[in-house]
């Protein structure tokens, strides 16, 4: 569907207008269009395919989503795709990152925006960029520089859930018996830093594209501020490689942790049936002269005392939280 459809001129808003006045106004000198939609048809794609002259497999691309974050260069235009990512409140510790994705077609004279399968939106960029007319007569350089870093400054808050979900689980790691839990959580946050990896690693790879060197076009009067969305993505990165090394050692450190509480449980098990092992030796010796041998109580008795040392043994270690 179609959210909205606006023309600028000199970096001020002229008019909202309908799908079928694009063409005219693109003709028109001075005009830049900005057109947002969500969750569009083929038959939506396919109208803005026949209004901006664009490429048919940005536009299947766009169709059909899935895509791994990527730049290209259609001849004038650039192909800009990017995945949004949403973690509810509490979804830390039992959901999973949503997956979405926003493809944007930039051109000299326009920009297209599909975003599909999120609720995240854009309206706040709009807002900001109307409210910097200076800024806004760059055109579709500008407006392309918001879209992105709009998208790559919302994957801060998600870096900070899970480094302060990664943080619980560290000052809980030396509890005894929290350690089957904190290796789910452990890999539930490792699955989680992996679905964010692969938003910002690809998208890192290419944004360079976009400053310095042979750049597009379009985004050559936005340089600058291309390099700062870089700058961010550089960050997320190092901080998702930080992430990873921490998991990574929690779960080694869980991992021992379980072995050495295994040991210990195995050796005071092992003592309680070595004290009934050597009482049942020293009823199994071969004498001849041995009060219990002729009396008819003798082996009840024998199996009473064993079994109340190892029910003694077993008692005091559960006291001491040892089992």
């Amino acid at each position: 569907m179609l959210i909205n459809c606006v023309v600028y001129q000199d970096g001020q808003k002229l008019a909202d207008i309908d799908i079928a006045d694009i063409s005219d106004w693109l003709a028109k000198p001075g005009c830049f269009i900005w057109v947002a939609m969500r969750d569009a048809s083929a038959q939506e794609l396919q109208k803005m395919q026949e209004e901006f002259d664009l490429h048919p497999l940005a536009i299947e691309d766009a169709a059909h989503g899935h895509q791994r974050p990527k730049i290209e260069e259609y001849g004038e235009t650039v192909f800009i795709v990017m995945q949004l990512l949403e973690m509810h409140e509490g979804e830390v510790h039992v959901g999973e990152v949503h997956v979405g994705e926003v493809a944007i077609f930039v051109g000299r004279n326009f920009v297209l925006s599909v975003r599909r399968g999120s609720q995240q939106n854009f309206l706040g960029v709009r807002e900001r960029c109307e409210r910097e007319p200076e800024l806004l007569k760059q055109g579709s350089g500008f407006v392309s520089y918001a879209l992105m870093d709009a998208v790559v400054d919302r994957y801060f808050p998600l870096v900070d859930t899970i480094e302060v979900a990664l943080e619980e689980v560290e000052a809980q790691i030396f509890e005894r018996g929290a350690a089957r839990w904190n290796i789910e959580r452990l890999y539930a946050l490792k699955h989680r830093t992996s679905t964010l990896r692969h938003a910002v690693v690809p998208l890192l790879e290419v944004v360079g594209k976009l400053h310095g060197g042979r750049v597009p076009a379009v985004c050559m009067a936005s340089q600058e501020y291309f390099r700062d969305v870089h700058d961010h993505l550089a960050r997320i990165n190092g901080a998702i490689d930080a992430i990873r090394d921490t998991i990574a050692t929690a779960i080694q450190v869980n991992l021992s942790l379980v072995t050495i509480e295994e040991s210990e449980v195995t050796k005071r098990l092992a003592a309680i049936f070595a004290v009934s092992t050597a009482l049942a030796g020293i009823w199994g010796m071969n004498f001849e002269v041995m009060p219990e041998l002729k009396w008819a109580y003798g082996y009840p008795m024998a199996l009473g005392v064993i079994g109340s040392i190892a029910g003694l043994l077993y008692w005091r270690f559960r006291r001491r939280g040892w089992l």
